[in-house]
């Protein structure tokens, strides 16, 4: 439309901001409306002199509330932070914008991006948009970053993901949630939770819009993301680590998925992958490195006055990385080289893992809300199918594969091994209508038609 001319950057911008100011306001935390005015006039302006900079110019972004957004404060989905006005954009910030991206704001997320749930007690939990009814949790901990795509607010939301943070919430909203391997994308200016296992990711409605964005991050145009593929892909189904406690709607969904895919040509092999149950074996018995780097940011802040003013239950769970021994650290450090060196053989550039993203659909809000208990075995569970990849350095895209028997959105986690992100969005690029099935995931679309 932008390139017709059926619309401008300034007149979409308009619309976005109309739309997000009607929307629900636990989903932005900042919207920066004066910078994205002249970015959008910018735009309009090369379009007019017929020079866009990109596919992404004049394209409204949203990001995480852990990037730094120049003159704006990063927050971090936290009461405690607050280090003054942001001086200068972060690196991925500003790579998006020099593609002409029209920059709309910052989205709330779980504070420090500790949970997979979503949830956030300072500036409110933002509702899963396929609710219908009593409210569900929006996954986190990128929780504003899917929602705002899922309910067309905009149509690209950058957030982060370190155990699962972009995957989770995109299968609970029904979006494409794309999780890069370490390193591919800058995160300098990101405020950070595990310098060892963060990376930046993307929510977008569709995969071709994560392939656009991807390649902006790095660099480069989309046709180098994107090689033409049209040869033998396997892809190998685990039969273990994965499905303990699965939805049986996820499970339906998930195979009649694998189904679609033999029928289109792609080779399926189920099989045991060790390697999975270990990578859960060494968090259970010598901790998890995340909880353990957490701690060791947050340490000063966790003993000061400020830790009463933290959400409790990121606040207890951070703690628990006081209790991992530097002996233990260096275990777990070793394993993961050790296990993705084992994994090396399983990826060739035509074979890929396959499994439900996450082992539930978005379950109900309000009794997680109330028990601490079931809050810390959902998001375990929650987290459990995404962390592993995280841990072996996988690159992962989530792409919506169905319902449950409840209207909520369930989702299918490809994964390629460290550094197959371009044969990871060919991929995907290929096979997601197969995927769909043929389903409308459009929340707008679906429910006011």
């Amino acid at each position: 439309m932008l390139t017709t001319g059926a619309v401008t950057p300034s007149h979409l911008l308009h619309a976005t901001l109309r739309r997000i100011a009607s929307g629900d306001p636990a989903v932005f935390t900042q919207r920066t409306v004066a910078r994205a005015e002249m970015e959008a006039a910018a735009a309009s302006r090369r379009y007019v002199e017929g020079r866009p900079l990109s596919m992404l110019d004049g394209v409204p972004v949203a990001w995480k509330d852990l990037f730094d957004v120049q003159g704006e404060v990063t927050r971090a989905g936290s009461s405690v932070l607050d280090d003054g006005p942001a001086l200068r954009d972060a690196e991925l910030v500003r790579r998006i914008a020099a593609c002409g991206a029209v920059t709309t704001g910052k989205l709330n997320m779980t504070e420090f991006a500790f949970s997979g749930l979503g949830l956030n007690p300072h500036f409110g939990t933002p509702r899963n948009p396929w609710s219908h009814g009593e409210d569900r949790i929006p996954g986190g901990s990128s929780s504003g970053s899917a929602v705002a795509v899922a309910l067309g607010l905009v149509p690209i939301a950058i957030g982060t993901d370190t155990s699962g943070s972009v995957r989770i919430p995109a299968a609970f909203n029904g979006v494409v949630g794309f999780k890069p391997s370490g390193g591919r994308w800058p995160l300098e200016g990101a405020f950070p939770l595990s310098r060892t296992l963060d990376t930046a990711g993307v929510l977008t409605r569709t995969v071709a819009d994560a392939v656009v964005v991807d390649a902006a991050a790095c660099g480069l145009s989309p046709s180098e993301v994107l090689p033409h593929t049209d040869g033998r892909i396997r892809l190998v189904v685990p039969t273990n680590a994965v499905w303990e406690s699965v939805d049986a709607d996820v499970a339906r969904n998930f195979e009649e998925a694998v189904r679609r895919l033999e029928d289109f040509g792609v080779g399926i092999e189920h099989r045991r992958l060790p390697v999975l149950d270990e990578v859960l074996s060494v968090a259970s018995r010598h901790g998890a490195l995340v909880v353990k780097e957490a701690f060791e940011l947050h340490r000063s802040r966790l003993a000061s006055p400020d830790a009463e003013r933290m959400d409790p239950r990121v606040r207890t769970r951070m703690l628990l990385g006081s209790h991992m021994s530097a002996a233990s650290e260096a275990i777990v450090r070793q394993a993961r080289l050790d296990l993705i060196d084992a994994m090396a053989d399983l990826f060739d550039g035509t074979t890929f893992v396959a499994y439900p993203t996450v082992a539930i659909a978005a379950p109900l809000l309000g009794p997680l809300e109330l028990d601490d208990h079931l809050f810390a075995t959902t998001n375990m569970l929650v987290l459990r199918n995404t962390l592993i990849g995280s841990f072996l350095d996988w690159c992962g895209i989530s792409i919506p594969n169905g319902f449950d028997d409840n209207g909520i959105p369930t989702g299918f986690l490809l994964s390629g091994g460290p550094g197959s992100d371009h044969a990871l969005l060919a991929l995907a690029n290929r096979i997601e209508a197969v995927i769909r099935g043929g389903q409308s995931f459009d929340f707008i679309r679906h429910n006011h038609s």
